[in-house]
């Protein structure tokens, strides 16, 4: 990866291909004002500089099964720097837990993990997250409804850094 300047035409791209990702170049191109070659060198440029880091389909949950999201607030006996990138290696490897944060306070992580049903995540619970090393705790709290679900990063005109 390779640090490039941004300018106003990168953080359209991006804002535009963060909203819409099957979006065509020669479409891109267009809506951002340049002609399809050089829009597709910048969203080149944009994916080798790791600003881009992939692309993905955006799937319902619900239909295919997986009605449940649970937050567990999870704590350590031990958070020496070790201990918790072995925690994240661990954690990392459970396709059921799709998020985790590392916070600051009484909590050590707070995990999103997305079930098919109450006996699903109760299982997982008790065979892989109670029993897993260092963990001294886990919380849990049971989401009701998703009340807004945005991926990305907020782009607006005040957001964007200006060098």
């Amino acid at each position: 990866m390779h640090q490039i300047k941004l300018d106003d035409i990168d953080f359209k791209i991006l804002r535009i291909l963060q909203e819409e990702g099957r979006v065509t170049n020669v479409d891109l191109a267009s809506r951002v004002g340049i002609t399809a070659p050089p829009c597709l060198r910048r969203v080149r440029a944009l994916e080798d500089g790791g600003y881009i880091k992939g692309y993905h389909a955006e799937l319902n949950a619900k239909l295919l099964g997986f009605d449940l999201v649970v937050f567990a607030m999870v704590g350590l006996h031990n958070q020496a720097e070790r201990d918790l990138l072995a925690f994240e290696k661990l954690v990392g490897s459970w396709p059921m837990v799709r998020e985790v944060y590392m916070l600051n306070g009484e909590i050590d992580f707070i995990l999103k993990v997305v079930a098919r049903d109450l006996n699903h995540f109760q299982t997982f619970l008790t065979t892989h997250l109670t029993p897993a090393p260092n963990v001294s705790s886990v919380k849990t709290s049971l989401s009701i409804r998703c009340g807004k679900s945005r991926e990305g990063i907020p782009f607006t005109p005040d957001s964007v850094k200006s060098d």
